[in-house]
């Protein structure tokens, strides 16, 4: 009986852990946890761990706490950190940050206004600056260890403690009832604090008080925690992000768990964070297309898909490699998701600004998924490395050769003449010219991750103008979330309307691209709209683009119409740009640097231009937006309506 039970022992080993591929293999070259493996054995929808998903994780976790880097008591390896010139440069910057008057705690009254105005300005930038400067300073005195950074971190962690709510005012409710101590939430503000505080705890331990230790434990406990755990054991209400497939998912699971394996004292609660995680993940990984397109967009694939990465290392590092996130259930899709940002690119360093998302690579902020995307995934490595976050700088002082930046000879990358993310229906058609000439279009749905109503929307990109379409996203304000918001509904996007009728939201709510052709010299993508409508007597709705790519290139967008009674259509031209128009079907659009001749063309009936402004004040992109309707002058049963974009080039 014993040797029968030990038999089945090690087949239960057999199943659960499993030696990575060869080709896989770019970690610790011992056996790991077999992701797909654990996965099957969790409770239903259930995020926390099951009873045989703790067993498992009890032979591959250590027993005591993570420590994300040796304390200040370390001399040789903060010794050796300070002689760095990363390690010098951080700590030149903190010191300069030290005559800055600290602006925590945050008042009350600051937290209500932010919450009651939807002014985000009045608090994140002092939040962004204390976390900023706290990072620096607790960092800097490991550097140094001279004491000067301490009555600083003293006054910025005791302050930070004494706020009743460490949420983004804006997250917390109408009635502010995590302020009130009614409730206790975890929001993309508080997993900051509470990381913050857990890397000064670790990392400076004696150089705090006895009584402010037990103190910042007892917080981080509370608000972090006690919160994630109780939430992954029964969904509620106040952190709805635990098994969301945003990139709210992974930036607060990062911080939980980064708080709970570090801080928490029961071996419990670290297995049942490492294990809620690792089912979480899950769901946040299916937000992304198996193609890993990101409807997010560029901005929140870097900031979601950064701590996905930034959970993976600190997990990676505290088993010893034996819980490899990094190949996850499924590494072909993570891989997919790390070489996103090279396939979304259109040209010349512009992306589409669909949903939420940016229209331009930033050369600011965090790269940190660029980074261990190059190293896991085999995207490109960026040539200079930047960090936002505290953590990230460890991480790289711990792993030097990989995060030293890409130094060869840059080359040009070439993009590909179209990319095809099939699962969200998005196509990229790129026109090689002197003066490329490329679009972006979208079929998707209406309840895509910082959706806006925009089935069939597209972006025209002329050299590094931003010419027509997606307008972009609103600024974070009040209101900007509704979707009545006329730059997030239907209304704001160069999508047809229907009898007055905008594009209704939900999953059902979505199009289809039901023809693709694609060659050298011309691409053709067809796509049903008719199901993005609640209109009865809508019989058919197709959205026809054709990018010529011959000479200077002609990209066109046509909408073809059947409906079972005469209705009212029209369609809209969304720009920045200025324009003129010269005629009853023509007009011109001045971008910053570029030129494009418009000409409408229509059948079934004559077409007006109906140019009006977006009532929007705040537009990440830009302002004076406008939208330019092109509607039937009649009511019509069937009809066309084609908009035909040529570049105007200079003959210079």
């Amino acid at each position: 009986m014993r040797f029968e039970k030990k038999i089945t022992w090690l087949l239960i080993l057999v199943l659960v852990f499993a030696a990575c591929d060869s080709d896989k293999k770019t970690t610790n070259p011992e056996v790991s946890l077999d992701i797909a493996s654990f996965l099957k054995y969790a409770d239903g929808n259930k995020i926390y761990p099951s009873e045989k998903q703790i067993e498992i994780l009890k032979a591959v976790m250590p027993k005591e706490a993570f420590q994300p880097a040796p304390s200040i008591k370390d001399r040789k390896y903060w010794g050796k950190i300070a002689k760095t010139p990363s390690g010098k440069s951080y700590l030149e910057k903190a010191i300069s940050l030290l005559p800055k008057a600290p602006e925590v705690p945050i008042t009350d009254e600051i937290y209500r206004r932010a919450n009651k105005e939807g002014n985000r300005q009045i608090y994140k930038p002092r939040y962004y600056r204390t976390m900023d400067r706290l990072e620096h300073f607790i960092l800097a005195e490991c550097i140094e260890n001279k004491g000067q950074f301490i009555p600083q971190i003293n006054t910025y962690v005791q302050a930070i403690m004494d706020m009743k709510s460490w949420l983004h005012p804006n997250h917390d409710d109408r009635n502010n009832t995590v302020l009130e101590g009614k409730r206790m939430t975890i929001d993309l503000g508080a997993r900051k604090f509470g990381s913050v505080l857990v890397l000064a705890k670790s990392l400076l331990g004696d150089v705090f008080s006895r009584e402010m230790q037990t103190q910042i434990t007892t917080e981080l406990q509370r608000r972090i925690t006690d919160s994630y755990l109780k939430s992954t054991k029964r969904l509620d209400k106040n952190n709805t992000w635990i098994d969301g497939t945003s990139n709210w998912n992974s930036v607060c699971t990062s911080g939980s768990v980064f708080v709970s394996i570090t801080n928490a004292k029961s071996y419990d609660e670290r297995l049942g964070a490492v294990g809620a995680a690792i089912n979480g993940m899950k769901y946040y990984l299916s937000g992304f297309g198996a193609d890993g397109y990101c409807s997010e967009g560029l901005g929140y694939w870097g900031y979601g898909f950064s701590h996905y990465l930034y959970l993976a290392q600190i997990i990676h590092e505290y088993t010893d490699g034996k819980v490899n996130m990094f190949e996850g259930e499924d590494f072909e899709k993570l891989k997919r998701v790390g070489n996103f940002p090279e396939h979304f690119e259109i040209q010349n360093g512009t992306c589409a600004p669909f949903a939420d998302g940016v229209s331009h690579t930033s050369s600011k902020g965090s790269n940190f998924a660029n980074v261990l995307s190059s190293k896991y995934y085999g995207a490109i490595k960026p040539t200079e490395i930047r960090f936002e976050e505290a953590v990230e700088q460890i991480i790289a002082w711990n792993n030097p050769e990989l995060f030293s930046p890409n130094t060869e000879v840059y080359q040009t990358k070439t993009l590909e003449n179209h990319t095809y993310f099939e699962d969200f229906g998005m196509i990229i058609s790129r026109g090689k010219q002197k003066t490329p000439f490329s679009i972006a279009v979208k079929a998707g749905h209406n309840a895509e991750n910082h959706n806006h109503s925009d089935v069939g929307t597209y972006i025209l990109v002329l050299d590094e103008d931003l010419i027509s379409g997606d307008i972009g996203a609103p600024s974070y304000r009040a209101g900007s979330f509704s979707p009545h918001n006329k730059a997030r509904s239907s209304w704001g996007h160069p999508v047809p309307r229907i009898n007055g009728k905008l594009q209704s939201n939900g999953l059902q709510f979505k199009g289809e691209i039901i023809e693709t052709v694609f060659s050298e010299t011309s691409d053709k993508v067809v796509m049903d709209l008719k199901p993005a409508y609640e209109l009865s007597m809508l019989n058919s709705l197709k959205r026809t683009m054709i990018n010529d790519k011959t000479e200077n290139g002609i990209i066109s967008i046509k909408d073809d119409f059947v409906a079972s009674k005469n209705v009212d259509f029209g369609t809209a031209i969304m720009t920045y740009s200025n324009y003129e128009i010269l005629n009853a079907t023509t007009l011109i659009l001045s971008g910053k640097s570029q030129k494009v001749k418009v000409e409408i063309k229509s059948t079934g009936g004559k077409v007006t231009f109906n140019p009006e402004p977006v009532p929007v004040k705040h537009l990440r992109e830009g302002k004076d937006a406008k939208r330019i309707g092109i509607d039937f002058e009649k009511k019509l049963k069937k009809g066309t309506i084609t908009i035909i974009y040529t570049p105007i080039l200079s003959s210079k």
